[in-house]
């Protein structure tokens, strides 16, 4: 069951819990042409992270968070759901209160 009461905006554990979990498997050509080439990571399979935490967020994890390409960002940020396990094992590896 996925929780509502989790805000993302406040949070950003999802986009900084593993350099391996931002990959491009569902995108299309043009959907992938949108991401600017500076959030890629070079061998252009998902997004550049610097260590664990994806290129394209801002903010500070567990305060105020933002995405630079929202709009725009890859299938598999879309598919992470507030309260659903990705978001629980990222918040529970980013060490932040899995109550939502």
């Amino acid at each position: 069951m996925i929780s509502t009461g989790f805000d993302c905006k406040s949070c950003g554990a999802c986009c900084s819990y593993s350099p391996d979990w931002p990959r491009f498997s569902t995108e299309d050509d043009a959907q992938l042409d949108a991401i600017p080439a500076v959030y890629v990571s070079a061998d252009e399979s998902g997004m550049r992270c610097e260590g664990t935490r994806c290129s394209a967020l801002a903010g500070e994890i567990g305060k105020a968070t933002s995405c630079a390409i929202y709009d725009i960002r890859p299938d598999v940020c879309r598919t992470c759901m507030p309260g659903d396990g990705e978001c629980l094992t990222a918040r529970r590896a980013a060490g932040l209160s899995l109550a939502g």
